[in-house]
């Protein structure tokens, strides 16, 4: 099953700027943005930042506004960041988001709990 992204000419600051404008969300990015750019993550993995049916409609908004790319890995879904698509459209903002969401409270516990002490900025 091939999941719906928009294309990177469809990926809109209005739409990014809604789907970023979320704690959870951000935390989210946070968390992608601290492990393996290449492997990113499953959604089993974020399960400390909130409920399975919230992490679920989370990870969409912010698959549908263009930030993260999700693919099907059997019944697991994997989330990487599209930082080569955002780079693209929006040079240097997504290192911005970054920089204010690596540090949040939900993603240090998280990263914690998955073992990863460091930034892999």
């Amino acid at each position: 099953m091939n999941l719906p992204h928009p294309s990177t000419d469809q990926i809109t600051l209005p739409n990014v700027l809604a789907a970023l404008g979320d704690a959870t969300r951000l935390a989210i990015i946070g968390c992608l943005a601290r492990c393996d750019q290449s492997d990113g993550l499953v959604c089993g993995q974020l399960h400390g930042l909130t409920s399975k049916t919230n992490l679920t409609y989370h990870v969409a908004k912010l698959r549908d506004a263009g930030v993260v790319n999700v693919r099907q890995e059997g019944t697991k879904r994997r989330i990487t960041l599209r930082r080569g698509d955002l780079d693209q459209r929006f040079p240097g903002f997504l290192d911005s988001v970054i920089v204010s969401a690596i540090d949040l409270p939900a993603v240090e516990t998280t990263m914690r709990e998955l073992g990863v002490e460091t930034s892999c900025l």
